[in-house]
C-alpha cells in the first residue's frame, strides 16, 4: 500500500527497444540492472537443424575420389611447367643466333675421332679409331680427326675444305666469336682438325722418295686421303664404316689406308688451304702457327712445281687413292683447289709469289669450272670464294700492277653472283633468308658425271 512503512522500495526501469534488454532508468541513482526472464522477440533470422543422412556411402566415395582427382589434375597442371627444362619447350622461331652457333661448334666434338677429351661438351663420346694408320700395309699416325657424316670413315679431302672454313670464319669473326663466348671453343675444333692434317702428308726422305697423302682413313702417297673403308660386298659381307653401323668406340674391323702422291692436286691444294688459314687463326701462337705454314709451304712446293704440275690430275680419278672416296666426294677439278691454296698461303704469308701464281691461273681455273657448279661454294668448287678474296684484296689492298686483270675479273664474278643470289629465281630460301641447295641434286650430278667419265675415259 502506497502509506506502508515496510514496503519494499521501488526501481525504475525502462526497456531498450534495440537491444531487447531490461536496463535500469537513469534517473534514479540507486538503479540497477534486474534480471527477469522475459522472452523478447529476437532480431536476428532464426537458424535451423537438419538432420542430413547418408545413404549410399558408394556414390559419396565416389564424389570424393572424383573431387580429389581433379584437384590433383589442376594442381599438377599448375606445377608440371615449372619442372620441364627449358630447352625442351617449343619458342617458335627462335631468334637465339648464340645457341644456334654453340650447337653447330658441339656437332665437331661429337665428330672427334682419337683420344677423346675430357672437357668436351660432348658426355657420351670417348676415344675411338686409336689404331688409325697401323692397317697391313701402312704404318703410321693417323688418330685424330673428324669422323665424316653418321659413318666412321674419315675423309681428308671434306675434312680439310672444313677446316679452310671455319678458320676463315674466325679471322672475318673473331670479335663476335668473343662477344659471345665462343672463340676458344671454334679454336679447339680447328685446332683438333689442324693437328690431323699435319700428320696426313709425309715428305720424301730422299731425291727419289714419292711424297705421301693420306686421303682417308684408308691412306695417300703425298696425302691421306680416307681412313676407313666404304666397301659394301653382297656376296661377302664384312664389316666396315658403312655396312656396319655402330659407336666409333666399339670399331673392331679393319681400317684401310688410301695414299696418294703428288699427282692428287685438288687434295693437296686443299690440305694446303686448310693449314694456312689456319695459321691465321692461331698467329699469337707463333710457334704452333709458323708450323702450319711450314708443311703448308712443303705441300704447295712439291705439287705446284713447274715439272709436276703438268702431271696434276683429281685424287678421285687415281683407284688407289680415291677410288672409294669418288662414291661420297667426287672431284671434278684441281685448278680451283691450287688457286685457293696459293691465295690462302699469300694470307698467311705476306709472300707475293703465291699471289701471283693464284691471279696467274684464276682465269684458267674458271675456264674448268663445269656449268653445274658456277654460282656454288663448296667442298667441290671454290672458285666463288676465291672471288670474293680477290675482291677482297682489291677493295681494301688496291695491290695495283700486275694484279688489276685478276682482281678485275673476280670483282665482276663476285657482282654477278650477289645478283644472281638476290634474284628470287635461281635459289631456293629457308624462312632466314638462308640460300639452299638440294643435297639429292649434287648426288646425282656426281654419279651421272663418274658415269660419263667411265664411259669416255676423259679425266672429269
Amino acid at each position: 500500500m502506497a502509506g506502508s512503512s515496510n514496503s519494499a522500495p521501488v526501481s525504475s526501469i525502462h526497456t531498450s527497444s534495440e537491444t531487447g534488454r531490461l536496463l535500469p532508468s537513469a534517473t534514479k541513482c540507486n538503479s540497477k540492472e534486474i534480471d527477469l526472464d522475459v522472452s523478447l522477440p529476437s532480431p536476428y533470422s532464426k537458424s535451423y537443424l537438419f538432420e542430413l543422412v547418408i545413404t549410399d556411402k558408394t556414390h559419396y566415395r565416389r564424389f570424393l575420389y572424383i573431387s580429389l582427382t581433379l584437384a590433383f589434375v589442376v594442381l599438377a597442371l599448375g606445377l608440371v611447367p615449372h619442372f620441364l627444362p627449358q630447352n625442351n619447350r617449343h619458342h617458335g622461331h627462335s631468334k637465339n643466333l648464340t645457341l644456334a652457333l654453340n650447337q653447330a661448334i658441339t656437332f665437331f666434338d661429337a665428330q672427334k675421332s682419337g683420344n677423346y677429351p675430357s672437357n668436351s661438351p660432348i658426355s657420351f663420346r670417348g676415344s675411338s679409331g686409336l689404331q688409325d694408320g697401323n692397317s697391313s700395309n701402312i704404318h703410321a699416325d693417323l688418330v685424330g680427326g673428324f669422323y665424316d657424316s653418321g659413318n666412321n670413315i674419315k675423309f681428308t679431302f671434306p675434312a680439310a675444305y672444313t677446316i679452310t672454313l671455319l678458320s676463315w670464319s674466325v679471322v672475318e669473326y673473331h670479335r663476335k666469336y668473343a662477344d659471345i663466348g665462343e672463340l676458344e671453343h671454334i679454336k679447339d675444333v680447328i685446332k683438333w682438325g689442324s693437328d690431323y692434317l699435319l700428320k696426313v702428308f709425309v715428305p720424301p726422305t730422299a731425291k727419289s722418295d714419292p711424297s705421301l697423302l693420306y686421303s682417308q682413313a684408308s691412306l695417300v702417297s703425298i696425302m691421306c686421303l680416307k681412313v676407313g673403308s666404304a666397301g659394301n660386298d653382297t656376296k661377302n659381307p664384312v664389316p666396315n664404316d658403312i655396312n656396319c653401323w655402330q659407336r666409333p668406340e666399339d670399331m673392331r674391323y679393319k681400317r684401310p689406308v688410301s695414299v696418294c702422291n703428288e699427282t692428287a692436286s685438288d687434295l693437296a691444294g686443299e690440305i694446303v688451304a686448310a693449314l694456312s688459314a689456319a695459321s691465321i687463326v692461331f698467329k699469337q701462337e707463333n710457334e704452333y702457327s709458323q708450323r702450319l705454314i711450314k708443311k703448308a709451304e712443303q705441300i704447295y712446293e712439291i705439287t705446284a712445281k713447274e715439272d709436276r704440275i703438268h702431271r696434276a690430275i683429281t685424287y678421285t680419278t687415281i683407284d688407289f687413292c680415291g677410288g672409294e672416296a669418288r662414291k661420297f666426294y667426287g672431284s671434278s677439278g684441281y685448278k680451283d683447289e691450287l688457286v685457293w691454296a696459293a691465295t690462302w698461303l699469300f694470307f698467311a704469308t705476306g709472300n707475293h709469289t703465291f699471289l701471283d701464281y693464284a691471279t696467274t691461273n684464276f682465269a684458267a681455273a674458271a675456264d674448268d669450272e663445269t656449268t653445274t657448279d658456277k654460282g656454288i661454294f663448296y667442298w667441290n668448287n671454290k672458285l666463288a670464294a676465291n672471288a670474293v678474296l680477290f675482291t677482297r684484296l682489291r677493295f681494301f689492298r688496291d695491290l695495283g700492277f700486275p694484279y688489276e686483270k685478276a682482281l678485275g675479273l673476280s670483282t665482276n664474278m663476285t657482282d654477278q653472283l650477289m645478283c644472281s643470289y638476290l634474284s628470287k629465281q635461281n635459289f631456293n630460301r629457308t624462312p632466314g633468308k638462308v640460300f639452299s641447295v638440294d643435297y639429292h641434286f649434287m648426288y646425282f650430278f656426281f654419279k651421272a658425271n663418274e658415269l660419263i667419265r667411265r664411259r669416255t675415259n676423259e679425266p672429269h
